[in-house]
């Protein structure tokens, strides 16, 4: 609320200057001596001013003034002004106004097509406002601005193949990269082929995304789903093993499929290996209690309590001790077992309450791994949370 009564007291000073300028406007007669009157609309609108009524001012202000090439920016500020103040209807009033107007030359009438277009975003009539910046795109103005926001239409609407044409065209506009965002588009389109089972599908955007972006985490592990539902193991296992390069702060990602992988080859052994490896060089809390969960199976609780307690000694961690405590309590009795079950009580809290990942870019929580933010929209910028209450 502060700041849209800070916009407004900023532009109001140009509606009331536009305003005095209509209200002494000079009338030349033939002889070409010149006479000024000032309306008493101006005197209206200052009173609304000074008696704090600020709609009633601008509207007053708004009626006052004509649209030509010197009064544009002022509609276009107030516009403006009435859309962040989310009184969309008015704005839309104004740009509307000002697009019927023939006076108005192509530049003009181009911005006015753009912030009209951003009104009806703004109400989310997105087909009016992608005929719009579709026009602007003809008209080759506003290239990148339309760009931007036919981009942000097809993602809502999830129309990807739309959205991957618009994206390599606001490259060429801003010469900046979104190949990364283009495999994002194309691993849509791959989990939509999941979902229907045809995996032919699924394998041709796979390819396609990692044309665009060879280290798309995304489009290894939805490889790795294809090829785990299609019984090859093996090929799962090499692309869920891929992540390790393209991004280790997704390997949490990887281990429940993964075993199931190895679990399936009967090579539990080469998993627990690999597990080590992992522990050891990026130290995961996940990795370290799925180890610590066959190494109980294997060699027994008395041997998983050694292991865990040992490494919570470098790296401690929430999930660790919990993990410990369960193991601890089934050697306890008495006084000893009250007191690990209320500990145990805490850090069950402390993990169920807290988010598992977050977004790099805007600080969004989740509990649940988004490939888009739902905060700031960005692709691939949620990950696991890492740090005592994290991984």
């Amino acid at each position: 609320m502060d700041i849209e009564l800070s916009l407004f007291w900023a532009l109001l000073p140009v509606a009331a200057m536009s305003g005095w300028w209509t209200g002494t406007l000079y009338i030349k007669n033939k002889s070409g001596r010149q006479s000024s009157s000032i309306y008493p609309e101006y005197f209206q609108g200052l009173n609304f001013v000074l008696n704090e009524q600020p709609d009633k001012a601008i509207e007053v202000f708004i009626r006052m003034l004509e649209v030509d090439s010197e009064t544009v920016e002022t509609h276009l500020a107030l516009g403006n002004l009435f859309r962040r103040r989310g009184e969309v209807d008015r704005a839309i009033r104004i740009h509307q106004n000002l697009i019927a107007r023939p006076t108005l030359n192509k530049e003009q009438r181009a911005q006015a097509l753009l912030e009209l277009g951003l009104d009806y975003m703004k109400l989310g009539l997105l087909d009016r406002a992608e005929g719009l910046f579709l026009e602007l795109v003809e008209s080759e103005l506003y290239l990148h601005q339309a760009y931007q926001e036919l981009l942000d239409i097809y993602q809502q609407e999830k129309d990807w193949q739309k959205a991957i044409t618009i994206a390599r065209k606001l490259e060429l506009s801003s010469s900046k990269s979104l190949d990364p965002v283009i495999a994002q588009f194309y691993c849509e389109q791959a989990d939509i082929k999941m979902n229907e089972g045809n995996y032919r599908g699924v394998k041709d955007y796979i390819r396609k995304a990692f044309s665009f972006d060879s280290n798309c985490v995304r489009a290894s592990l939805l490889e790795a789903n294809m090829y785990l539902l299609s019984g090859k193991e093996k090929l799962a296992i090499q692309s869920s093993r891929k992540i390790e390069s393209q991004d280790s702060d997704y390997l949490t990602e990887i281990l429940k499929p993964l075993y199931d992988c190895y679990r399936r080859l009967d090579r539990v052994d080469d998993f627990i290996d690999y597990l080590r490896m992992l522990v050891n060089i990026y130290g995961g809390i996940s990795a370290l209690i799925m180890l610590t969960q066959l190494i109980a199976e294997r060699e027994g609780e008395n041997a998983a309590i050694r292991f865990i307690s040992e490494e919570l000694k470098n790296r401690p961690t929430v999930k660790g001790v919990d993990k410990l405590i369960e193991y601890t309590l089934t050697k306890s009795q008495g006084e000893t077992f009250e007191h690990l079950c209320a500990i145990k009580e805490l850090t069950g809290q402390l993990i169920e309450n807290r988010s598992k990942y977050k977004c790099n870019q805007c600080g969004f929580d989740a509990k649940l791994l988004y490939w888009q933010c739902p905060g700031c929209k960005c692709w691939s910028t949620v990950k696991p949370v890492f740090g005592v209450i994290g991984e």
